[in-house]
């Protein structure tokens, strides 16, 4: 205890000599506490604060998860949850299946396959080329013949050509084939790391026995030079006067040189042309002429649904070019159907490792962050990706280098060569706010696995990165944006589906015991898209913690069974009418009921009674309804109501959902058409439903004054809703006394409704 003659922050007697000894450390350490302790405050404020804010609703939560959620993770769209009891579609989280194997990976070992001409050479390979090799590539190799006529003039012009395009698109074949139609010979590969201003010095005079090889009236061939991959950098970049210094010499040795380089390379002045790879069909088949026996044979393998599915997933060339040499095999008998069927995931997967086991120089830190933070905002705007990619690239910086101060360049690598390294396409398209559709620059992978493989990757094949990736995650579950929110909770699901103990224990778990509301619809959402793509015992997390004491992972648990109740409702509601007890038993004073569970239940109920299992929903509520009188009675009640508040596309005049539904079980004459009534009897004569129930009701029938079809659905279940004096009391006050909107005088509907009223 501290003396009124010290502070606390004033050193002890036995603190002198060491802090004096070491002032920096003893800095350090104050400002290490100094920072702990701020935060502490800033988690203590920030949980405060949040226990005062409202929780969003079960509904708007459901609507903005089926708005957000990933395309992997087919939760649905709008215009099938507008209303299943009208137009047919389908309300609940359901439907989208992603599988197992997507997510796990495949069940055979990864093989990397090699392909000659189709990968780019080693950094240190200097050296030439066989005349093997070129002969095989160009029995396989694809172009239109415009382009390369068109490339061949420039480079018997020019003596150097500068190809620039994407990896593995094919720029390494296509320069050694333009030599090799040059009649170049030999042809040789220069370093990689070639410095551009010491180019011209590459290219030597042949020896004495090349130089006479044209003796006896035989003209000498022209010499070919290939610079596969070039690099540069900022202080070392390829300028005009490197190739033109170069061009001298070649003329002089009479040579060729074409030199690739990469979309991000560094370039001074320096003509460059466009390489765009041939059509992946065409190389495929190319390649399989000269693998299989003859042209019919390799007919019936492009037919294959394999092969199909291979190519509509825009393969890399060396993908394609491997893909022929398996199929060899298959048609030779050596290896089988499953072998074809796992090769386009298989080669899916490669690529990813190559991602994030490449180093620095080749991949930089900055564009591992983008690749990570694409496959979380798959399909989503382009912007906000880049965003929080340079979010995660300060947490993995700081995972790099503790001691460092995390640094974000303000411009970086332009959008379309960091798509191109994704593997990555732009578009525009319409993006759901709660202002409505806002048009905006998305971007996706386009392999639409890709983030799934990647997350994976990530998670389970580089753990040094899962500090980062989970403050990350946590940043994100406190953005302001649902899309945001929902996309980490997305991204947590695919780690779960991964390592649920791992996920559980280091994400979901402390979202779900959080103060917040916020945190803890996030761990909902990332429990119910766990749920979807197949993440085993889910159900069994619910059932745990709706039956235990902690009041949050209740609340959790709870708004989970709305969403994912419909494929088990009678297990789901079971649930809820336990939880539902909960809240009456030692309860001693009324003034301590949980109001705000109660509410929860009750949006837990009204989504799953506007499910695909609706039906099976109202006949288990209708078989349970009298088994309390208490709780389950009020759940009932409650839920039901709930759900008679929910319009077609949720808009303010759409059609009612459960009138919809009651009208089409009378057509019908299904359950439905008596147990709606039989709840609407139930909640207008509840002394504690009653004023809701009519406020839902005068709802109605203002929508009823705007739509003949709601009228006449109203109108018949009205008829249902009296069969005692004071129930045709009840209705045709309201009827007789309604204003209309805003206080103005009473639809002209409602004199049409009143008539509708059987006298009792």
């Amino acid at each position: 205890m501290s003396t009124p003659d010290s502070g606390p922050d004033e050193p002890s007697a036995s603190d002198d000599g060491k802090d004096g000894r070491d002032g920096r450390d003893g800095a350090a350490k104050d400002a290490k506490e100094s920072k702990d302790a701020k935060d502490a405050k800033e988690s203590e404020g920030s949980e405060g604060s949040e226990e005062r804010e409202q929780p969003q609703t079960a509904w708007s939560a459901r609507r903005d998860l089926i708005d957000h959620s990933p395309r992997t993770m087919n939760v649905g769209d709008r215009t099938r949850f507008g209303g299943s009891m009208v137009g047919g579609s389908q309300h609940g989280v359901s439907g989208g299946q992603v599988t197992g194997d997507v997510i796990m990976g495949s069940k055979t070992e990864i093989h990397q396959w090699a392909f000659p001409g189709l990968s780019a050479p080693s950094a240190s390979v200097s050296g030439e080329v066989p005349q093997t090799t070129l002969d095989r590539l160009a029995a396989s190799f694809v172009a239109a013949d415009a382009t390369i006529e068109t490339l061949l003039a420039r480079l018997r012009r020019d003596r150097v050509l500068v190809l620039s395009g994407a990896r593995f698109t094919g720029r390494h074949t296509a320069a050694l084939m333009l030599l090799h139609r040059l009649g170049a010979a030999p042809v040789h590969t220069l370093d990689r790391d070639t410095n551009p201003s010491t180019l011209a010095d590459e290219f030597t005079a042949p020896d004495a026995a090349t130089a006479t090889a044209g003796a006896g009236g035989t003209a000498a061939q022209p010499r070919g030079y290939v610079l596969a991959d070039l690099v540069t950098r900022r202080d070392r970049p390829l300028r005009e006067h490197h190739l033109l210094a170069a061009c001298d010499r070649l003329t002089a040795l009479d040579a060729y040189l074409v030199v690739t380089v990469g979309p991000t390379a560094v370039l001074e002045d320096v003509p460059v042309v466009s390489w765009q790879p041939p059509q992946t069909a065409d190389v495929l088949a190319a390649h399989l002429r000269i693998r299989v026996a003859d042209d019919e044979t390799a007919a019936k393998l492009l037919e294959l649904p394999d092969v199909t599915e291979f190519l509509s997933r825009s393969h890399q060339l060396r993908e394609v070019a491997a893909f022929a040499q398996l199929l060899g095999r298959y048609a030779a008998g050596e290896v089988g159907e499953q072998a074809v069927a796992q090769f386009s995931l298989i080669s899916l997967e490669n690529q990813v490792q190559e991602w994030f086991e490449e180093d620095e120089a080749s991949i930089h830190l900055r564009d591992k962050a983008f690749l990570v933070a694409l496959a979380a905002f798959d399909d989503g705007p382009y912007a906000l990706t880049a965003e929080l990619s340079d979010l995660l690239y300060r947490f993995l910086q700081q995972t790099q280098n503790p001691v460092g101060v995390p640094e974000v360049p303000v411009f970086g690598t332009h959008i379309g060569k960091r798509l191109q390294l994704a593997r990555a396409e732009r578009y525009e398209d319409d993006e759901h706010t709660e202002w409505g559709p806002v048009t905006q620059q998305k971007a996706r992978f386009v392999d639409d696995r890709a983030s799934l493989v990647l997350l994976r990757e990530v998670w389970t094949g580089h753990p040094s990165a899962r500090p980062a990736l989970i403050d990350w995650l946590r940043r994100l579950a406190d953005d302001g944006r649902p899309l945001v929110r929902t996309r980490a909770a997305s991204t947590v699901a695919v780690l779960a589906r991964t390592d649920l103990p791992s996920a559980m224990a280091l994400v979901i778990e402390p979202w779900a015991i959080s103060n917040r509301f916020r945190h803890r619809l996030v761990a909902v959402n990332a429990l119910t898209l766990a749920h979807l793509i197949d993440t085993p015992n889910i159900p069994r997390i619910l059932d745990e913690w709706s039956k235990g004491d902690d009041r949050r992972l209740r609340w959790v648990a709870v708004r989970a069974y709305a969403l994912i109740g419909a494929e088990r409702p009678e297990q789901a509601l079971a649930a809820l009418r336990t939880a539902a007890r909960s809240l009456y038993r030692d309860l001693a004073d009324p003034d301590d009921f949980d109001r705000e569970m109660a509410r929860e239940l009750g949006e837990a109920v009204a989504l799953l009674l506007l499910s695909e299992a609706g039906d099976r929903v109202l006949a288990e509520l209708r078989l349970h309804f009298t088994d309390d009188r208490l709780a389950v009675h009020d759940l009932t009640i409650g839920g039901f109501v709930s759900a008679c508040r929910h319009t077609q596309d949720d808009e303010r005049y759409g059609h009612p959902l459960v009138l919809g539904w009651y009208a089409q079980a009378a057509n019908e004459g299904s359950a439905a058409a008596h147990h709606i009534p039989f709840l609407w009897r139930e909640a207008l004569g509840d002394p504690k439903a009653t004023r809701h129930a009519l406020d839902v009701l005068r709802e109605w029938v203002l929508i009823a004054d705007r739509s003949t079809t709601t009228e006449w659905a109203l109108a018949h279940l009205l008829r249902t809703l009296v069969t005692t004096p004071a129930e045709h009391q009840r209705l045709g006050h309201l009827l007789r006394t309604m204003p209309g909107e805003d206080g103005a005088a009473p639809p002209a509907v409602a004199a049409r409704l009143l008539t509708a009223l059987p006298i009792r």
